[in-house]
This record gives structure tokens, C-alpha cells and sequence, in this order.
């Protein structure tokens, strides 16, 4: 593979589950070095392609490459070069930090002696050098979630997979997990992720590709994509929901827009017609004058970007939401045949989602 050429290419791919089609033409190009984040709603067809991508579901169209390697062709090539790393942590609990990564480097014929030294390396890149010797039933799911991804590392994979690798995690585990993708990717790996967490690809992707019913609908950077729908938004909450008419009033008058009120939590959301920071600024200023002015006490008030959840369902039309994605009728897709494990992948991790 050339230096920052594409460490990821798919090309019209095309999956059928029995009747169902789960890719229809879809498209793909990820540059070396970067962090793709893979959104789209249940059924969308996500894990599909990263099973396809990663050697493990056969496809009944276009093509695919993967570290300059055809998934079909050059599988065992593809394999070498990468690691899977699915929804849930696959470490053995009895066994302990230290000695699942030994284990795993024993699999891939490291030797004793190299795999216990791989095994220090990984841990203490992990933070988890302090807690090597506890079993990993111990552990926290973040910490279990940082040895997983270990694990998958152990043969310094140049393309990572990584499945809703937060999913099921409390807000301090998903922080440790995002902290340990952003040094991997400082260190040269592609990155892979697929999520339904919108924060989550926010902070973690360079660029985003959604996507509905086997196909990308769009796909860009999150700032590219939150500008789709417009500039600044001001939102305010106001003290006396009695007022909320009056305020909203007001606001028009100063967006030259209508807003959207939400009498539940007495707030008001109006889009800023100027894009340029100090021209929204000033709106906000001129908001607050005029609400001011016409006596209606505020609670709150800020210039906000759209969020990646509004951008989400205006594409989509409705809102994401975490879950696994259902094969046809709700259970597991027939996954056509299975092909040998890439490296980093075990075999209980394998999702079943579509």
C-alpha cells in the first residue's frame, strides 16, 4: 500500500440475506492513517460490510481491498493485516490481563518469549501494566474493553475494525476506549468504527460516511455534514413558560426565522441566518436585548452548532438510537458462507447484526 493511499476501498458491493438486499452498490475509500466512522440506523447494513471487509462474509458483487489486498483474492494477505474487534469484550475472565494476551500471541506463533514481551508492550501502552495480575473478572468494562482492543493488536494490525466497541459501557469506560483509538490512529493505524453513538463519531472521526438501506446517503466530515443543515442555532429556555409565545415572537424578530418551541422545557430553538462566528454573536446579543427589552426573563441562552443527531434524521428521518441491527425477520442473517478468522478476531466476538 502507498504511503496515505487508501487503506480501505469497496466498490458497488452487493449482499443479499435470502430476500433481504443488506448492501445495495455500496461505496467506500479510507485513507491511511484516519478514523472512518460508519453511521447508519439499525439495518442499515454497517456490520455486513465490516464482515465483508474483514474476510469473514462472502459477497454477491462488486469489490473490495484492504491494506492494497483484494478481500477475495489476497484474503490471507488482508487477514495478516488486520484486527476485529466486535460489540463485546472476548477475553477469557478467568484468565488475567497479562496471560489472555500471552495466550492470544501464542495463537499467532509468537513463541513464548515474544509473546510475553508483546504482552508487556500492549499493557503498558494500555494503561493496564498496574493490573496485569488480576483476573480479568476484575477488571471494569472499560478496562476490559482496553484489553480487547489489546488483543486485537498483538500482530500491530495496519487496518482496525472496531464494531460499536463502546457499546454497553458507562461514560468513564467509552473516555478510556476513545483515549486508546486516538493513540493507535497517532501511530499510523486506520481505523474503522462503527457506532450509534453520534458523540462518539464526532469526537473520534475525520470523516463520516452514513448510511440507509445498503447504501452511503452522504458522507463527509462532521462539520461538513452538520453544516448541511444550516449554521447556528440559538438556543434559549425562558423563566415563565406563560411567555413562551411572546419569546418566540421575539426571537423571530431577531432570526428572521421561525423557531421551534418546546413548551415542555419552556425552550425556543431558532436558526442564525448568519454563518460567520462574530455575525452569530452578534445575533445572540441582539437577542438578549431584545428579550430584555420586552421584559422576559431567561434562563439560559447560547449559539449552538447542528449536532450530528439532527444531521442523523435529516438524512435518515428518524433518530439513531443503540441496538443491534436485525437480520431478516428480526433474528440472526443467514451469513452465506464463513471464511478462516483475521487476525485479532476471535470467533465469540463475531456479531450477528446485519
Amino acid at each position: 500500500m502507498a504511503p496515505n493511499g487508501p487503506a480501505i476501498v469497496a466498490e458497488g458491493l452487493r449482499k443479499e440475506y435470502r430476500q433481504t438486499r443488506a448492501l445495495e452498490g455500496f461505496d467506500l475509500t479510507v485513507p491511511e492513517g484516519s478514523v472512518c466512522g460508519l453511521l447508519g440506523p439499525n439495518g442499515a447494513g454497517k456490520t455486513t460490510a465490516v464482515r465483508i471487509l474483514s474476510t469473514l462474509l462472502e459477497f454477491d458483487g462488486g469489490r473490495a481491498e484492504v491494506a492494497g489486498f483484494d478481500v477475495v483474492r489476497q484474503a490471507a494477505q488482508v487477514r495478516y493485516r488486520i484486527g476485529v474487534t466486535g460489540q463485546h469484550a472476548a477475553v477469557d475472565e478467568i484468565l488475567t490481563g497479562r496471560q489472555n494476551l500471552e495466550m492470544f500471541g501464542r495463537l499467532y506463533h509468537l513463541g513464548a518469549a515474544g509473546a510475553r514481551r508483546r504482552a508487556d508492550e500492549l499493557l503498558e501502552r494500555f494503561g493496564l501494566a498496574g493490573t496485569a495480575g488480576k483476573s480479568v473478572k476484575h477488571y471494569s468494562g472499560g478496562m476490559r474493553r482496553r484489553l480487547d482492543l489489546a488483543a486485537s493488536l498483538i500482530m500491530a494490525p495496519q487496518v482496525l475494525f472496531l464494531d460499536e466497541p463502546t457499546t454497553g459501557l458507562d461514560p468513564r469506560g467509552r473516555i478510556e476506549v476513545w483515549e486508546a483509538v486516538r493513540s493507535l490512529v497517532a501511530e499510523g493505524t486506520t481505523v474503522l468504527l462503527t457506532t450509534q453513538y453520534l458523540d462518539e463519531a464526532d469526537r473520534l472521526a475525520d470523516r463520516i460516511v452514513v448510511l440507509d438501506k445498503g447504501r452511503m446517503i452522504a458522507e463527509g466530515s462532521p462539520d461538513r455534514l452538520k453544516s448541511t443543515i444550516g449554521g447556528d442555532q440559538l438556543d434559549l429556555v425562558i423563566t415563565d413558560a406563560a411567555e413562551l409565545d411572546r419569546a418566540a415572537r421575539v426571537v423571530a424578530g431577531v432570526c428572521g426565522a421561525e423557531p421551534e418551541t418546546r413548551p415542555d422545557t419552556r425552550g425556543i430553538t431558532a436558526p442564525v441566518r448568519h454563518r460567520a462566528a462574530t455575525l452569530a454573536a452578534t445575533t445572540l446579543v441582539e437577542a438578549v436585548r431584545a428579550l430584555d427589552e420586552a421584559g422576559i426573563a431567561v434562563e439560559d441562552i447560547a449559539l449552538r452548532r447542528p449536532t450530528l443527531d439532527e444531521v442523523f434524521l435529516r438524512l435518515t428521518g428518524h433518530p439513531a438510537g443503540p441496538g443491534e441491527e436485525a437480520g431478516p425477520g428480526g433474528g440472526r442473517p443467514d451469513s452465506g458462507k464463513r471464511r478462516a478468522e483475521p487476525a485479532g478476531h476471535r470467533a465469540e466476538e463475531e456479531t450477528t447484526a446485519v
